[in-house]
C-alpha cells in the first residue's frame, strides 16, 4: 500500500502540472483548450529532434519550452480571435471545436509523418530507496522539476504586480477592465504561459515514459479530470486534485485494472460537479 502512495503522489504532482495550464486558460477566459496535449507532443518531437542532431538535453529541453510558449502564443493570435468575440456557452463550444481541430490536424500529421516517434530522457543510476519502496531516479527527478515550478506559479500569483493582475481578471474581469488592466493581454500571456507548461509535462513525463506521438489525447483527457476536480482557475487546486486522483489511479489500477481506473477517475470527476460544482478549491458563484 505504501508503494501505491507514493507511486500515485509522484503520478498526481505530474497530473497536477497537466491541468494547471489548462485550468489558468478556462478560467481567465472560459476557453476550453483540447490541444493542449498536442502542445506537449509537439514539444516532445522538438526535443527529441534537438537532441538527436547533437544538443544536449538542458538546451534542448529550453528549446522545447519556448516552442510551446510559441505554440500558445499562435492559438492566441490565429484561431482564437474569434472565439474572443463571443461569451458564455457559446465561447466555450466555439473554442472546443477549433482547437479539437487544430489537435486533430496536429495529430494526423504528426502520425502520418513521425508514425512511432518517441521521446524518452533516461535517467540513469540506481533506484532510491523512500520509506523502504524503491522509487526510480527519473520520477523523483521529474516530481522535483513539477514542485520547482509549482513554487514559481505560486510565487507569480502572490508576490507580483502582473500575477495579481492575472488573479484579479480571474475574480473579475470587468472590474479589472475597470482599473486599468487588459483582460486581452493577460489572456495572451496565460496562453504562453500555459504552452510552457504543456511542454514541461513533456519533458518531466518523459523522464518517467516515453512520449510519443499519440499521447496528446491522453494528455488532454487527464487534465481535463483534475481541472473539473481541483477547480477551474486554481493552480493550487490542480495539485491537489493532481495528487489525489494519482493516488487513486495507482490504487485503482492495481485493484481493477488500468482501463478501469480511467473510469474512476470520470466518476470521481463527476460526483465532484454534482457536490461541488467549483471543484475542492474554486470559488462558488
Amino acid at each position: 500500500m505504501i508503494a501505491n502512495i507514493l507511486d500515485g503522489i509522484i503520478f498526481g504532482i505530474q497530473l497536477g502540472l497537466w491541468a494547471a495550464g489548462l485550468t489558468l486558460i478556462y478560467g481567465l477566459g472560459g476557453v476550453l483548450n483540447l490541444a493542449h496535449g498536442q502542445i506537449a507532443v509537439i514539444s516532445a518531437m522538438v526535443l527529441a529532434f534537438a537532441m538527436d542532431a547533437g544538443l544536449p538535453a538542458l538546451p534542448a529541453s529550453g528549446l522545447a519550452l519556448l516552442v510551446g510558449g510559441l505554440v500558445g502564443l499562435f492559438l492566441d493570435l490565429t484561431i482564437l480571435r474569434p472565439v474572443y468575440r463571443l461569451q458564455g456557452e457559446a465561447r466555450v463550444l466555439l473554442s472546443l471545436l477549433l482547437t479539437l481541430g487544430f489537435a486533430f490536424i496536429v495529430d494526423g500529421f504528426l502520425n502520418w509523418r513521425y508514425p512511432g516517434r518517441a521521446l524518452s530522457l533516461f535517467i540513469g543510476g540506481g533506484a532510491i530507496d523512500i520509506l523502504g519502496v524503491p522509487m526510480r531516479r527519473g520520477s523523483l527527478l521529474a516530481s522535483a522539476i513539477t514542485l520547482v515550478a509549482f513554487a514559481a506559479l505560486f510565487s507569480f500569483f502572490r508576490f507580483t504586480t502582473l500575477g495579481r493582475a492575472v488573479r484579479s481578471v480571474i475574480e473579475d474581469e470587468e472590474g479589472a477592465r475597470l482599473v486599468g488592466i487588459d483582460p486581452a493581454r493577460i489572456m495572451r500571456l496565460i496562453l504562453v504561459l500555459s504552452g510552457v507548461l504543456a511542454a514541461l509535462v513533456a519533458v518531466t513525463r518523459s523522464m518517467v515514459v516515453s512520449v510519443d506521438v499519440q499521447a496528446g489525447f491522453g494528455i488532454t483527457v487527464l487534465a481535463l479530470i483534475v481541472t473539473v476536480v481541483g477547480g477551474l482557475g486554481s493552480v493550487s487546486g490542480a495539485l491537489l486534485a493532481g495528487i489525489i486522483l494519482g493516488i487513486v489511479n495507482v490504487i485503482a489500477a492495481d485493484v481493477i485494472g488500468t482501463f478501469m481506473s480511467l473510469v474512476v477517475l470520470l466518476l470521481a470527476a463527476a460526483v465532484t460537479i454534482l457536490i461541488r460544482p467549483a471543484g475542492l478549491l474554486g470559488v462558488e458563484e
